[in-house]
């Protein structure tokens, strides 16, 4: 493997670390689960991408050719975090509604 190749496998794999880092940091800011839910799922999918990316320059220099079967990883990942973010949002609003606390207003009434 070059040396240039290891050097964007490296900065890709930093900017991945930095994408979650951030995502952390949105986790711990946000005031209420619902606007937790959006940090962490569109960071991790983008992070995923990143290494994906990273993973396919990294065997595509090692190997024969391009390395296309990583993608079939985050073909996955992009199809279940999404509807596993509607699946816990949906829990949540079950739990809250079940303990009779009140529902958060739509976001056309947050403005």
């Amino acid at each position: 493997m070059t040396p240039l190749a290891e050097l964007v496998v490296a900065a890709l794999l930093l900017a991945s670390g930095f994408v979650v880092l951030v995502a952390a940091l949105g986790l711990r800011r946000l005031p209420d689960f619902f606007s937790r839910m959006h940090a962490p799922a569109l960071a991790s999918t983008l992070a995923a991408w990143i290494v994906t990316l990273a993973s396919i320059v990294h065997f595509s220099t090692r190997g024969g050719g391009l390395a296309l079967h990583v993608w079939l990883i985050i073909i996955v990942l992009s199809i279940t975090a999404p509807v596993t973010t509607v699946v816990l949002a949906r829990a949540a609003l079950f739990r809250r509604r079940l303990a009779g606390d009140a529902l958060p207003p739509p976001l056309s009434a947050r403005r």
